[in-house]
């Protein structure tokens, strides 16, 4: 048996980690003049995070005035301030906004900050219980620090920091004392967020580097297989005159998977590549590549056998993709509205899309042979990109655009 093993249900899109919410009986066409906005908040400074919805709060990290903090934020579920705590220092470069979607296990909150340090909070009162350094596990950065939301499971938080100490390692989730840390391969970090599969009966966690794809026992942390065979090395090697990106480590996307297979894709021209894991899980093959769907940091969903999200043309760009998940063939591959790339969810056998550029929401039917947009809205409030991946939750729609979340009713 091969299946997505359940990460913890809150954290970064979905409780599985690839963009799918189990919620039922959700509108299947919106109002003309858009969805009904419930409640917003307006004080969570910038970011490109998402909201959790836990515990009956939300919970959501943003950057201090001065840009040089971020603090993890509790609201309750009409907007109200519970508390705030600031946890870390920002990435203080280009896009200082906190972009990690923290993971809330139990009365936990497992989130890192820009700078690569890794804090346990008390979602009861908002208290630290513990901080590792991340710095001072010898993270090389790539060029937009960390993004990684962490992994959390049978007691243990994962961590990617990669470097020359280690590359992955797992904290306990009650003392941050270190559990196992893995050999490291000289690699810069990226910004996936590792996922938990089970093949076969046998668990493993599926990460991603700035140069490798890995599979890690989850007991021992362990590296019990890796591949290369993609990003600006693979390109200079086997593909003469390809454009040398130095964006290899830019790899913000989950890699997905179902029975057995795991698709990758990172943007920036790379293309993606479908790979087969063997009966126990020590060794991967590739299946088939695609250049169409060459995601830059929307995420990807796979329904019905047809992977969807967009692909990159440049940081502004991106046509909207779907392709077949067992053949690796392009069955759209199109532009839609502004020409815009941006996030994708599903749920209720819809997906929800949402352009990064002009911030048009839009619900979708999935269907693998055109871009069939139901119904559509503009979301006007908050400031930036609209780069953080939207939240559904017990039928309602959370949208958060820069310093403003918005909550909007999903259910007739």
């Amino acid at each position: 048996m091969s299946s997505l093993f359940a990460q913890s249900p809150y954290g970064f899109r979905g409780p599985f980690r690839n963009g799918f919410y189990p919620d039922t009986g959700l509108l299947k066409e919106w109002p003309a003049d858009g969805l009904q906005l419930l409640w917003e908040i307006t004080d969570i400074g910038k970011g490109y995070s998402s909201p959790v919805i836990a515990n009956d709060r939300l919970f959501v990290t943003g950057l201090n005035e001065d840009e040089d903090q971020e603090i993890f934020y509790a609201y309750t579920l009409d907007g109200k301030k519970i508390y705030e705590t600031v946890f870390g220092r920002s990435w203080r470069k280009s896009y200082p906004e906190t972009r990690v979607t923290p993971t809330i296990e139990g009365n936990r909150a497992y989130v890192i900050s820009g700078t690569g340090e890794l804090v346990c909070i008390n979602i009861t009162n908002g208290n630290m219980e513990w901080k590792v350094d991340g710095p001072s596990l010898g993270i090389v950065y790539a060029s937009w620090g960390m993004a990684e939301c962490p992994l959390v499971f049978d007691n243990k938080v994962i961590f990617t920091p990669c470097g020359n100490l280690t590359t992955m390692m797992a904290l306990n989730a009650a003392t941050g004392k270190v559990e196992w840390q893995t050999e490291s391969l000289g690699d810069p970090n990226n910004y996936a967020s590792p996922i938990l599969i089970t093949h076969n009966n046998k668990k493993q966690i599926i990460g991603v580097t700035g140069r490798h794809i890995i599979g890690v026992n989850p007991e021992n942390g362990k590296i019990e297989w890796k591949y290369d065979e993609w990003g600006r090395e693979y390109l200079k090697k086997t593909v003469p005159g390809a454009p040398l990106r130095s964006e290899e480590s830019t790899a913000p996307n989950s890699p997905v998977y179902s029975n057995g297979r795991i698709y990758h894709s990172c943007g920036y021209d790379f293309g993606s590549v479908m790979l087969e894991l063997n009966n126990d899980a020590t060794a991967v093959s590739t299946v088939w590549r695609n250049n169409d769907l060459d995601t830059h940091h929307g995420g990807l969903v796979l329904v019905n056998g047809t992977i969807y999200g967009t692909n990159w043309i440049s940081n502004a760009q991106g046509n909207w993709v779907a392709v077949d998940w067992n053949s690796g063939v392009t069955k759209y591959n199109i532009q839609w509205g502004g020409n815009s790339k941006g996030s994708i969810i599903t749920a209720d056998q819809m997906l929800y899309c949402y352009d990064e550029r002009r911030g048009i929401m839009a619900l979708v039917k999935p269907n693998p042979e055109k871009f069939d947009v139901v119904s559509e809205f503009r979301i006007t409030k908050g400031e930036g990109p609209h780069w953080a991946h939207p939240v559904i939750d017990k039928g309602i729609l959370y949208i958060r655009h820069g310093s403003v979340v918005m909550a909007y009713r999903l259910k007739p």
